[in-house]
């Protein structure tokens, strides 16, 4: 499914399809969470590389050098809404195969693994 709210469209992902993706994973997926560290502090999902988008001005410059532009990328949040504006800024970038993660980590608690903590 596409995204068509924001200029380029994105493709989305859902948690169940998520949860089977990360079980299938060869190392081939670049895992993205945008939450603040207080956030992850709470409630994470391993493999994801923490960019908080508080501290855009840390990591913009290098998200071309330190990620594959043509990998496919799932970008994680709470709920879906901070992550669907990395998707579109990484698409901005070049970035050809972009998901966001529809509901978020919370989502995620409670459809695919209620070990993960709620916040």
């Amino acid at each position: 499914m596409k995204n068509t709210s924001f200029d380029q469209p994105f493709s989305e992902i859902t948690v169940k399809e998520l949860a089977k993706r990360l079980a299938d994973d060869k190392g081939k997926l670049q895992l993205i969470d945008v939450r603040e560290p207080q956030e992850l502090a709470l409630s994470q999902l391993d493999g994801f590389v923490n960019l908080p988008l508080s501290e855009y001005e840390q990591w913009s410059g290098q998200i071309s050098s330190r990620f594959d532009i043509h990998a496919e990328t799932f970008v994680l949040c709470h709920h879906g809404m901070r992550s669907a504006q990395m998707c579109q800024w990484l698409v901005d970038q070049g970035f050809t195969n972009v998901k966001n993660i529809t509901g978020g980590i919370s989502a995620y608690s409670i459809l695919v693994d209620p070990y993960v903590p709620q916040y």
